[in-house]
């Protein structure tokens, strides 16, 4: 892993928070990381890595960040080709377990178009929820690590511990 954005936007800081553990989980690979929240710089910095980690919340019933959101038709136009991406998501799984980590499902639908490669699919097993967007069609996994910071925040830097080192495997694996 060259050089790594991680790329996050936030209302509460959690999202930000988790960037801070990612970052933190590939210092202790060797592996340096730049943090951006998307408000405050071009979407196009993005292209300047070679691997990016994308951080969304999910909002009540499965509304997007507004700061993501605002980036909507910035991002369906990105050239991501040869970019390894990796996402990860924030919700609520029961307070809100019909939208559980939607806003993550949005920006991979945003992006699959752009040539990126994905990583860091997480398996759905631990979680209790009804219906995610950022699911595959048997519910078997996540699009990207999924964090619910308000139920289950005793299993964040364990989930992100592990998310990390498969990640960090499967674009390994990639570059091999």
């Amino acid at each position: 892993m060259n050089k790594v954005g991680i790329f996050y936007g936030t209302d509460t800081n959690n999202t930000e928070m988790v960037a801070g553990k990612i970052q933190m989980q590939l210092s202790e690979l060797g592996i340096e990381a730049e943090m951006h929240n998307v408000v405050d710089i071009p979407i196009a910095t993005m292209l300047s890595y070679d691997t990016l980690i994308l951080g969304i919340p999910t909002w009540d019933f499965g509304g997007i960040q507004a700061d993501w959101e605002d980036l909507a038709h910035e991002l369906t136009q990105l050239n991501l080709s040869g970019k390894i991406v990796a996402l990860y998501g924030l919700g609520d799984q029961f307070g809100y377990g019909d939208y559980f980590v939607d806003a993550m499902g949005w920006l991979y639908e945003q992006l699959k178009s752009t040539g990126a490669v994905f990583v860091g699919a997480w398996s759905t097993e631990g979680y209790d929820f009804e219906a995610s967007r950022a699911c595959n069609s048997d519910k078997s996994e996540f699009v990207g690590l999924a964090i619910d910071e308000d139920q289950q925040f005793d299993l964040t830097d364990q989930r992100i511990e592990q998310w990390v080192i498969q990640v960090y495997a499967e674009h390994a694996a990639l570059a091999a």
